[in-house]
């Protein structure tokens, strides 16, 4: 045998044995890829796992957090008409004795209710001299004012609560205005 020959003979080995891995490479480099695919997949379902986690845990804090909303606007009534009832009493009313128990009894009753309002988070919005705040107050009307700047709140018709951090109810207020006239430089 020449050595051409062994070379060819060589060579045709070479092919064969290549003809015969090359399936095999071709199945292996599917299998890696589609292991590829599926790390990718479990990746990104237990990154959608961890979000739903988190975005549940939130859910479920705001739930807790703000579950008595609906209730806590309801009493909001019930706080309105007690000092309502209050204002509504004459001072000669209120120095009578055999009243006297009436208003007190009125009294403590709103002090209480107060109370629960503040052990549940529910706060009276402060709104007499603040500057209007449209995420607090809803303005009513506009009042001329000499003493107070345009836009500062300068009556309250109803007072505005929030529970936490929201907005339970907005204060329902009159706000001030430049006089008419005042500030309007004309000349001739």
């Amino acid at each position: 045998m020449t050595d051409e020959n062994k070379m060819n003979e060589t060579d045709d080995t070479l092919r064969a044995e290549t003809a015969a891995v090359a399936p095999e490479l071709a199945e292996h480099d599917a299998l890696k890829a589609e292991l590829e695919e599926t790390r990718n997949q479990v990746l990104y379902v237990q990154a959608e796992m961890q979000n739903l986690r988190r975005r549940t845990e939130r859910e479920m804090a705001d739930a807790k957090a703000y579950a008595t909303t609906g209730f806590a606007r309801d009493l909001l009534s019930v706080a309105d008409n007690l000092v309502r009832a209050l204002a509504a009493i004459p001072s000669d009313l209120r120095a009578d004795e055999k009243l006297k128990p009436l208003v007190t009894g009125i009294e403590m009753t709103g002090k209480e209710l107060e109370t629960v309002f503040q052990r549940n988070g529910i706060t009276r919005i402060e709104a007499i001299g603040q500057a209007l705040d449209p995420n607090k107050h809803q303005a009513i009307m506009e009042m001329e004012s000499a003493d107070a700047a345009p836009g500062t709140v300068i009556h309250e018709m109803q007072s505005g609560w929030m529970i936490k951090d929201r907005l339970l109810r907005p204060a329902m207020v009159g706000v001030a205005k430049a006089p008419e006239g005042v500030g309007i430089d004309i000349k001739a």
